[in-house]
């Protein structure tokens, strides 16, 4: 097999990741601490329309980085014929890659809905945000782990 195509699967997978965890960062660093500032009623003004804005800016990148992973996984431990250190990697990113998915369905979705229709009273809204945040901090760390093992796997 070509050197291309031995690591073209890892690449995407890479280029995915590499995507997605730069835009969970940013959203971590700039955006989380703008919404968490703003008084509840604002907020609530704004997120009709940027909740729907972010939500079709992720979604597509957050559902191609895990099937990317999965393949890329795939293909590395069907190279290695086993589990070398490469493979191990790979799917180690496959399984953080696919957790992403898991977490938006677990705690995102509800919370995003949740603000959405106004559910959350002003007053318990400093709190909700701020659990929100620590969610997604979660993600954003997992998402990097995902992207560096991804990295592991083209260097390895």
């Amino acid at each position: 097999m070509t050197a291309l195509a031995s690591h073209l699967l890892p690449l995407m997978a890479a280029a995915s990741l590499g995507l997605l965890a730069g835009a969970l960062l940013a959203e971590d660093r700039l955006l989380v601490p703008y919404w968490r500032t703003l008084p509840a009623e604002t907020f609530y003004t704004l997120h009709p329309t940027y909740g729907p804005l972010l939500y079709r800016f992720f979604a597509p990148l957050t559902m191609a980085a895990p099937p990317a992973a999965v393949l890329a996984a795939m293909q590395v431990t069907l190279q290695s014929e086993g589990f070398a250190p490469r493979s191990l990697a790979a799917i180690a990113a496959a399984v953080l890659a696919c957790s992403l998915v898991a977490i938006y369905f677990l705690y995102f979705k509800a919370a995003n809905e949740a603000f959405l229709r106004r559910a959350v009273p002003a007053a318990d809204l400093p709190a909700v945000l701020a659990r929100w945040a620590a969610w997604h901090r979660a993600r954003v760390i997992v998402c990097v782990s995902a992207f560096g093992l991804s990295l592991v796997t083209l260097v390895a």
